[in-house]
């Protein structure tokens, strides 16, 4: 019998230390920085910042370092041109008939315009942002990048969708649109490429289905990091990626930390110089 006690003392010690380890779910990751003098289109040195996340460098283009997402096709779609109806609980944001939900990034009138049912940047008009603001939540998002292909790379159907103004899910033609993985249409912009790329091509509506946890912080430091579930035409791109630092460009090397801000904060699209073009905008709001 005591042997048998001791046996049993040993499994429960064994139960107490394991449990928490077992709750970690994140490792976090290796983050370096670094500057590189390097010679500017004007031929002049300037300092570049880059960085790399766990050894592979921020928009990193080597297939051997950062290798492309492997390439699929999504799920067809019974009504392609019809947007997919939103749930009875889902706050409406734009459903093609009024721009009353959408300001410029300053607060003023929206610049973009409603065409044929969806909103469209126009020239230098800059982003456009939801009037109302979000913390947590499910946002649905269609779009369609220019039927009419001009350009290559990250000037080819670029835009962006953002969450409370601060976190870029990126939005590009990347239908045999070869780029940096991690600035693939769906791609956490700067800090994580999607797991396939599921992309459409050109002209043809597409959609991201995005879970989205907000960031907390306390005392000027972050304490509990966004996460993000995408899917990207009906397909899993970002499964609970939890975001290291913020998505805000700081360079061809380099993206931006976490900044502290308010608890919820608008959706936000990207005025990039492409006419993209948005639909069917619908937000579930989470709880934290």
């Amino acid at each position: 019998m005591k042997k048998r006690l001791l046996t049993l003392t040993r499994y429960a010690i064994c139960l107490v230390v394991a449990l928490p380890c077992a709750a970690q779910d994140f490792d976090t990751p290796v983050i370096e920085k670094w500057t590189v003098t390097e010679k500017g289109r004007d031929g002049k040195e300037k300092e570049v910042g880059h960085m790399s996340i766990d050894g592979i460098n921020v928009h990193e283009r080597n297939p051997e370092i950062q290798p492309q997402p492997l390439i699929i096709t999504p799920g067809a779609v019974a009504q392609p041109d019809l947007p997919t109806p939103a749930p009875s609980d889902a706050i409406i944001l734009f459903d093609g008939t009024s721009l009353e939900n959408w300001v410029a990034n300053d607060g003023k009138a929206t610049k973009w315009l409603l065409v044929d049912g969806a909103l469209s940047p126009t020239k230098k008009s800059g982003p456009t942002r939801s009037k109302q603001v979000f913390g947590s939540c499910q946002l649905h998002v269609e779009f369609a990048t220019p039927k009419n292909v001009i350009g290559s790379d990250q000037g080819r159907g670029n835009s962006g969708v953002w969450l409370m103004g601060q976190y870029e899910i990126q939005v590009l033609d990347s239908y045999e649109n070869k780029t940096y993985p991690d600035g693939q249409s769906g791609a956490v912009y700067g800090r994580s490429k999607p797991l396939v790329n599921a992309s459409r091509p050109p002209g043809e509506w597409q959609s991201f289905d995005i879970i989205f946890h907000r960031p907390k912080f306390a005392d000027g430091k972050v304490v509990k990091r966004a996460t993000f579930t995408i899917l990207y035409n009906g397909v899993l791109i970002q499964d609970h990626y939890e975001l290291s630092g913020g998505t805000g460009w700081r360079g061809p090397h380099m993206m931006s930390d976490y900044v502290p801000h308010a608890d919820k904060g608008p959706v936000l699209l990207q005025d990039h110089g492409n006419p993209v073009l948005f639909r069917n905008i619908w937000v579930r709001e989470l709880e934290d």
